[in-house]
């Protein structure tokens, strides 16, 4: 089979759109810097060795693809029979009898008339559908990889020798449709996962079992954070206090980052007509992801699915001078895509979608110091959750070869893609230019973390804009009188409030820094006769802005502790006739253990200097 192109992690991941571009098998984007191209031979011929297997134990498989991804690999089958993750030690154990084999990879080239009778003649239909794709895209001939008795429509390359294979694992089972369309057959899709020694093998299958314990899911309803209603709907997460707790500091604080840099709040409307998205491309662009709303009066609006043509109206609203830029809006709000049902799950992926944007409107000769301002955005708000450093950064540019999937005029894109180049030199973040992964309307560079399990995640971007202001006619007028059309750079911080959440439950484990956590303070009465003093205290630490919870439950000290470190509390207070004597309090850190007894404005003193310390 072709090799899968290698793609660097977008805002929206799983998608129809990404497993179309899976099924091109057009090699010619620039691959993670995360991941070698040894690595990802070595992952793709153990699919291959794989399918051999399953070839073996199950005749009749008709094969779809098996690319290396990020992770390991995968393959899917369209198989003669149902199998279960009980099958998967069974084929496991088969690859390994193949590879004592020590056969090597062969390769042939083929006329694509020959491959495709050959195909027919194999009752291989998916091959033949791949084929077929390679044939419009102009392909004279395609190349096979066989091993033994399995062979394979295939780009390559692969490893010389199947004994060069390192320590492999099956993993899991999923169903996966056919080129990710419904309306196609559901295939078996086995992931495993290959690296060239033992011990980094069992250093990620460890990762794996410590990320089951990070889930964010799991962690959600242990830590009471959100929830999800069958009367609501799928996709649509309810959050509780808690929730909005960590959600309210981190639009607090990402606002007062953007502040400093001279963007002002504004505030709009869940609904538009049809036409703004129409004009703005992204009506064209996503036709499918666009929620409908009708009325019995005759009303039709669309649910906003970005947020930016808003913004681009309230610029619109009144003439602009070139003294009057650079403009800079920032907004917190919802939008809403028609994600596809089986794409949807937790917070990862959801319908309505709390999204942290912002906009610049300026001139040409601002847009450097803007674009740089943001970049000093992100790394603000990034080091103060202690993730700047464990990062590289992707100049995202445009497909070359297919120019027809974005908007705007060739000449702006190579005026953006060009000052982007010189923003990533000019401060030192070394991006590494990735080919096809820009917006719809114009080049950014997108900022690649690792959370605490090493999984890479994008979500900070800066993005320059010439085609949206040109289709909405925003212009100023410069100092000849003359209207110039303005520039638009977006940014995105924090991204969605709810893809974030993700990543802040995963890295933390659940162990938020002090001024992100729900409740930073948890008072442990010995007895109920204290109640009076512990609600003295418990008001003089909410009036010093500190959140704070009374455990009253006739349980003994001991459990009460215990089940505080279990919902992540950084700081118990316990209180016993001693404390109220001496008007003081005992304290306990999750972090650092038993911290003595302190009076309630030391403790007030303590905690405030590190809730702004952010430390």
């Amino acid at each position: 089979m072709p090799k899968a192109k290698k793609k660097t992690i977008k805002k929206s991941t799983v998608s129809k759109k990404k497993q179309a571009k899976v099924s091109k098998k057009i090699d010619k984007k620039a691959k993670s810097p995360t991941v070698s191209s040894d690595l990802e031979t070595m992952r793709h011929s153990t699919s291959h060795l794989m399918a051999a297997a399953v070839l073996e134990l199950y005749p009749g498989t008709k094969f779809g693809i098996g690319p290396a991804i990020d992770d390991g690999f995968y393959y899917d089958f369209e198989l003669p029979r149902p199998i279960s993750e009980n099958d998967l030690q069974k084929i496991g154990k088969r690859m390994e009898e193949i590879k004592k084999r020590r056969w090597k990879f062969e390769k042939r080239e083929v006329k694509i008339e020959d491959a495709l009778k050959e195909a027919k003649k194999e009752k291989q239909p998916y091959k033949e559908d791949l084929i077929k794709e390679l044939k419009k895209q102009g392909e004279n001939k395609v190349s096979f990889y066989k091993i033994g008795d399995f062979e394979d429509l295939c780009r390559g390359p692969h490893l010389d020798n199947i004994t060069e294979i390192g320590e492999f694992k099956l993993t899991s089972l999923a169903g996966a449709y056919w080129k990710g369309d419904e309306k196609s057959q559901m295939l078996t899709r086995i992931y495993g996962t290959v690296f060239p020694t033992k011990e980094e093998l069992d250093k990620y299958l460890a990762n794996i079992e410590e990320a089951k314990k990070r889930d964010h899911r799991k962690l959600g309803r242990e830590l009471d954070l959100f929830c999800f209603s069958d009367l609501v709907g799928p996709g649509l997460p309810l959050f509780t206090p808690k929730g909005v707790a960590i959600i309210d500091e981190l639009q607090k604080h990402i606002e007062g980052i953007c502040r400093n840099y001279g963007f002002q709040k504004v505030m709009n409307p869940h609904l538009a007509k049809l036409h703004l998205y129409e004009l703005s491309g992204h009506a064209k662009k996503f036709p499918d992801e666009l929620f409908s709303v009708t009325s019995p009066k005759g009303h039709e609006f669309v649910m906003r699915p970005v947020l930016c043509p808003h913004q681009t109206q309230i610029y619109a609203s009144k003439k602009r001078s070139y003294r009057d830029l650079p403009i800079r809006y920032m907004e917190s709000g919802k939008m809403y895509r028609a994600e596809k049902t089986g794409e949807v799950g937790g917070l990862s992926r959801v319908y309505a979608i709390t999204v942290e944007d912002g906009h610049t409107f300026c001139r040409v000769d601002q847009i450097k110091q803007e674009a740089m301002n943001m970049v000093k955005i992100i790394k603000d708000f990034y080091s103060s959750l202690g993730m700047w450093g464990n990062h590289w950064v992707s100049l995202s540019v445009r497909d070359y070869d297919h120019q027809e999937k974005y908007i705007g005029d060739p000449a702006d894109w190579d005026v953006c893609e060009k000052m982007l180049e010189e923003i990533s030199k000019e401060m030192k973040l070394e991006a590494k230019r990735c080919e096809g992964e820009a917006a719809l309307y114009g080049p950014k560079l997108d900022f690649m973390f690792k959370d605490a399990l090493g999984k890479e995640i994008q979500i900070p971007t800066v993005q320059l804009d010439f085609a949206t202001p040109k289709r909405f006619g925003l212009v100023y007028t410069d100092k000849e009188g003359k209207e110039i059309n303005a520039v638009m750079v977006h940014r995105a911080v924090l991204g969605s409030y709810e893809r974030f959440l993700v990543l802040l439950i995963e890295h933390f484990a659940g162990n938020f820094p002090l001024w992100l956590a729900p409740v930073q303070a948890k008072i442990l009465p010995i007895n109920d006769k204290l109640a009076k003093y512990v609600d003295g205290v418990k008001k003089e630490l909410e009036e010093a802005g500190i959140r704070v919870e009374v455990d009253l439950r006739t349980e003994s000290l001991g459990k009460k502790i215990r089940d505080s470190e279990m919902e992540r509390i950084p700081y118990m207070i316990i209180i016993g006739d001693k404390e109220k004597s001496a008007k003081k309090i005992a304290v306990r850190s999750k972090k650092h253990g038993d911290l003595g007894v302190l009076g309630v404005a030391d403790l007030i003193a303590k905690l405030r200097e590190e809730i702004e310390k952010k430390k």
